[in-house]
């Protein structure tokens, strides 16, 4: 438990540098925004399947029947940081940006007699909770020109996003296994537009357009695995998850002002000339449905996925956007040398590769296709256990690589995420027989 304290302590110390994370995406103006990855470190690591995936060791919510094969109480959380090249045809040029972030921190717990004798009657039933990112909005543009008499500058800038926390619960029973993940969605949208005008003889005020935009309500995410034996040593799972459409209660402000700058280069407003605050309305968010499959031996894992998004009913205040319908479909492997003779660290090790590629939800300078190539690997922090420890904690690693837009676009973007990550599994709740 004392290795596990310091490792989340550690975690919790990093929490305010990497909310300060910045990024420049200007797709993110759309939607609502980038989509983060779902899964967690060791299913990216694999190009993202989940589907028809479970590990005793780590806690795949994105199929929230997964989590109940779960052994020990787990606490697994990942970070990562991530690299984005922007490139621009016309006008012609190129941004790179760097940015940490949160991935997910998670808990999950068994709640029969920690499974293990659950097991032995095919039943096992577990608890999950936590937080994580949904999509991130993250932009800001300058756009300069001249008209007839004077020199133009306009700066389109946006920030926001939606996360979500969660509680969830899974049940199996003998091959079969259902789950569902419920909490509360927030999201925030805020878009800020300043044009400014030069001349040499006239003076102009700047002006700022600002629309800021909250919601949230609660959601519901369900799922369900099937496992079909093969032989002793080898099963196919099978599996599918779903989220339901839903409408969330909204809030937005729309702010019409002249400002100009401070000596530290912060807009002060000068004069409002437009104000309405707390329009109430709702924002409309998509159902999504995903299937897939794994087998799995003693020491291979090869699995397959197909996630569908149903963009076209997404809705802000009643409005449309440039979004539309979405599919990505994903392959990975995993393999593991290990044996019950084996000797060696690296041969515990768990090997990871992947892909993904489909086409991206926002539907604006032609289509958007999206592919992934991802490594990645599960470093075991101790190799024996015994009675007194039952502890089974892994550092997962990956790498992704992902591009976005083809020679068809105007803007495309190439991406890398470094991840690490933690499952740190022990016996929390175990009645003590002895003192």
């Amino acid at each position: 438990m004392k290795s596990t304290y310091r490792i989340f302590c550690l975690v919790l110390l990093s929490l305010p540098m990497m909310c300060m994370a910045q990024e420049n995406s200007p797709y993110s103006r759309y939607g609502v925004g980038n989509l983060m990855p779902q899964g967690n470190l060791a299913n990216r690591g694999m190009g993202g399947i989940s589907a028809g995936v479970s590990d005793i060791t780590t806690v795949n919510t994105l199929n929230p029947a997964a989590p109940a094969s779960l052994v020990y109480t787990t606490l697994d959380v990942g970070i990562e940081y991530d690299g984005l090249n922007l490139k621009s045809k016309n006008p012609i040029g190129n941004f790179k940006s760097n940015y940490g972030i949160i991935s997910y921190l998670q808990v999950a717990f068994p709640l029969l007699n920690g499974n293990k004798k659950a097991f032995k009657n095919k039943t096992s039933w577990s608890i999950n909770f936590g937080l994580k990112p949904i999509t991130r909005i993250n932009y800001k543009i300058l756009n300069t020109g001249r008209n007839a008499i004077d020199s133009t500058e306009t700066l389109y800038e946006g920030n926001g996003g939606i996360n979500e926390g969660f509680i969830g619960t899974a049940l199996k029973i003998k091959n079969f296994s259902i789950g569902f993940n419920t909490g509360y969605l927030f999201g925030n949208k805020d878009y800020d537009t300043r044009a400014s005008f030069s001349n040499d003889t006239v003076s102009y005020y700047k002006a700022n357009y600002q629309t800021t935009s909250t919601f949230g309500g609660m959601f519901l995410n369900l799922g369900a695995q099937y496992a079909i034996k093969i032989t002793d040593k080898s099963l196919l799972r099978l599996g599918v998850y779903g989220t339901l459409k839903k409408q969330y209660n909204a809030s937005r402000d729309d702010l019409r002002e002249t400002f100009s700058y401070n000596t530290d280069g912060s807009p002060v407003r000068v004069d409002s000339v437009f104000e309405l605050k707390d329009q109430k309305g709702k924002v409309t968010l998509p159902s999504t449905v995903g299937g897939g499959f794994a087998f799995e031996n003693e020491h291979l894992l090869v699995g397959a996925d197909l996630e569908v998004t149903n963009w076209k009913d997404y809705r802000f205040f009643g409005q449309p956007d440039f979004v539309k319908n979405s599919w990505i479909a994903k392959g990975g492997v995993q393999y593991f040398p290990g044996s019950a003779t084996a000797t060696g660290y690296f041969n515990f090790v768990k090997y990871r590769a992947g892909f993904s590629f489909g086409t991206d939800y926002i539907n604006i300078d032609n289509n958007l296709p999206v592919y992934t190539i991802s490594l990645g690997a599960a470093l075991p922090l101790k190799l024996k256990h015994s009675f007194y420890d039952l502890q089974y904690s892994v550092m997962n690693l990956s790498f992704e690589y992902g591009n976005r837009g083809n020679k068809l676009n105007n803007l495309t973007e190439n991406q890398y995420k470094i991840g690490v990550g933690f499952s740190l599994s022990d016996v929390w709740f175990r009645r003590q027989k002895y003192q």
